[in-house]
């Protein structure tokens, strides 16, 4: 299998900048993965493919903002410029472990050794470079008095996709109405479709709605570098199952009833809690689970999702569920009707 599979033309204005006034008012493109046809909806029009019985699953992570701008304090044994004025350095913060330390990317890693200190806020927070992982990036250590989230909040920036050229004016809208758990370096985009009254509405219907958290890390959206897909190396991202979430979900599957996951990080998150024998169970870990065409679902009927990257392990997640043919002209087709793409962009539905 290779990832030029994978691969679709992409006109660049087709890449939707900014997030539409009305959540639920984009574009959906209804995909039947059996047959490859295809209907042209809008996003509220969802209930009409729902069925009482069904479970929704959604992912409430919350996005931090986790951009940070700093200025690397000057060592004393330098003396050059640029270390005595303060280099900008650009954080991003990826993964949170134990005692204030926090897995990063350093932006010009060059400056990034081991020992260096860097300054946020005219001090407000402090962070020491301590280690690199084996993919290169920083273990920082904070120091700081107060509360790290509200020091965050006042200082960080939301970590937009390189895609997106401009900041936001209200950084909510990169936030789901539904978004609990702070931990996240992206949104689950799928999401961001969903007002809280289109929710009610889908509850009114006897949906049920079950909420699951794996935090979105950047390595999602990366484009798989090798050729053969089977070589790539999938990043880890933290997730929990609460029992009650597990129970709902083994409950609808028992009854008939379908599960459709809001997402492909809903999606990777009750694929990797669930056995062989397509029961989901509680807890949290660390998962890698690559979801690629071959792989067979244990808990996942339908999927609600955005137009993915071409050549990115979520292209090959949804070609896992539909085909990768049926994929591909799917997107050809989203193309030629003008649909908007990534994160803003619109939604696909696969059932």
């Amino acid at each position: 299998m290779r990832t030029q599979d994978f691969y679709y033309d992409l006109p660049e204005e087709l890449i939707a900048q900014d997030p539409l006034e009305d959540r639920s008012g984009s574009r959906l493109l209804v995909l039947d993965k059996k047959t490859g046809a295809m209907q042209h909806k809008i996003f509220k029009q969802i209930t009409q493919y729902l069925r009482k019985g069904d479970c929704l699953v959604i992912n409430n992570t919350k996005v931090i903002p986790a951009r940070l701008i700093g200025e690397k304090l000057h060592e004393s044994s330098r003396t050059d410029e640029e270390e005595i004025h303060g280099a900008k350095i650009e954080l991003l913060l990826l993964k949170r472990k134990e005692n204030d330390i926090w897995e990063t990317l350093v932006k010009p890693g060059k400056k990034a050794r081991p020992g260096t200190k860097i300054s946020f806020g005219n001090g407000l927070l402090v962070g020491e470079i301590i280690d690199m992982t084996s993919e290169g990036n920083r273990l920082v250590q904070f120091t700081y008095e107060g509360i790290f989230e509200e020091i965050l909040d006042k200082l960080g920036q939301m970590p937009l996709p390189p895609y997106i050229t401009h900041e936001l004016a209200d950084k909510n809208r990169y936030q789901t109405v539904y978004a609990k758990y702070e931990g996240s370096a992206a949104a689950p985009t799928a999401g961001l479709h969903f007002t809280k009254e289109l929710l009610a509405e889908i509850e009114a219907m006897g949906i049920q709605i079950a909420n699951v958290t794996l935090h979105v890390g950047l390595g999602t959206f990366r484009p798989v570098k090798v050729e053969n897909v089977l070589e790539h190396h999938m990043h880890s991202e933290f997730y929990q199952v609460t029992e009650e979430a597990a129970a709902l979900i083994n409950e609808t599957k028992k009854c008939g009833g379908r599960i459709i996951c809001v997402g492909t990080t809903s999606c990777r998150t009750i694929e990797s809690a669930a056995d062989e024998q397509g029961i989901l169970h509680a807890g949290e870990g660390d998962t890698t689970i690559f979801i690629y065409p071959g792989y067979k679902f244990k808990l996942l009927d339908a999927l609600i999702t955005n137009f993915h990257l071409p050549e990115s392990t979520l292209m090959m997640l949804v070609s896992a569920l539909a085909g990768t043919e049926n994929i591909m002209v799917a997107y050809e087709e989203a193309v030629k009707e003008r649909y908007r793409f990534f994160s803003f962009g619109d939604a696909m539905f696969i059932q």
